[in-house]
């Protein structure tokens, strides 16, 4: 598979073969398409009934060197539940290029063309991540808009997905993000080359972290319904523009 990448990017052959890639999507219910100018692949799938899409190619990042493995599934999120969990090197490498940009650099604000997980960075508390395991919490950082929130996120299935991606999918500690970013979930990592096997580990680890995302979003949004029920009422003294408009006012009586 090296050899047939390498000869694809050296010009020596017409484009790769996805076919090992092709079948393994195939195995598992899925759709395979080449990306554009065999530049690299997609692969469509789903999880409880709901779509994702899996690209590998060029990368979209500027940490990111090499080709990139992405994945993004829409869950219906509350836009408030922003959670950025990656790994512990890209954290400080961010971190570092923050804060030369914005303060060695002079720069006073974050402008829009820094990407959300720099911007988090500044922006979001830190997330102890208890429920992970011990030995895993040193490869992982945080970051979110509500701590406890990303806490309950990172527990169960997901930890241990995470744990055992550390020996696994990320044992050589590639650049990788998962973070929920306007009602979706994102995962991105430095893949240079693809196989069957890590887009496998990689998915698994992704599903897991959807499954327990929404289910934080639904507890999310109740905690929000049950805030606003709870909130003092504001009535109106007939000043404010209203609803509740008559639109059959009653004649006025004669006195």
């Amino acid at each position: 598979m090296l050899d047939a990448i390498k000869r694809w990017i050296s010009g020596g052959s017409p484009g790769p073969d996805w076919s090992e890639f092709s079948e393994w999507a195939q195995r598992h219910g899925r759709v395979f398409r080449r990306a554009h100018g065999d530049a690299g692949f997609v692969v469509e799938g789903s999880f409880s009934k709901e779509p994702w899409r899996l690209e590998w190619g060029p990368p979209q990042r500027v940490y990111i060197t090499a080709r990139e493995l992405r994945l993004r599934m829409e869950l219906q999120l509350p836009s408030s539940l922003q959670m950025l969990l990656m790994s512990r090197s890209l954290m400080e490498t961010l971190e570092r290029e923050t804060f030369e940009r914005y303060t060695v650099g002079n720069q006073t604000v974050i402008d829009t063309s820094t990407p959300e997980e720099m911007r988090w960075l500044a922006m979001f508390p830190k997330v102890t991540l208890q429920h992970l395991a011990k030995e895993a919490r040193p490869y992982y950082g945080a970051v979110a808009a509500d701590a406890e929130t990303a806490r309950q996120w990172v527990q169960g299935v997901l930890a241990q997905r995470l744990a055992d991606a550390t020996t696994r999918l990320l044992r050589h500690e590639p650049p990788f993000l998962l973070m929920t970013l306007r009602g979706r979930l994102y995962l991105r990592m430095e893949m240079p080359v693809p196989e069957p096997g890590t887009l496998s580990q990689a998915v698994s680890l992704f599903e897991a972290a959807a499954q327990a995302a929404r289910a934080v979003g639904v507890a999310s949004a109740a905690r929000e319904v049950r805030d606003s029920s709870e909130a003092p009422h504001h009535w109106s003294d007939g000043s404010e523009h209203t609803a509740w408009t008559d639109l059959h006012p009653e004649p006025p009586k004669r006195e």
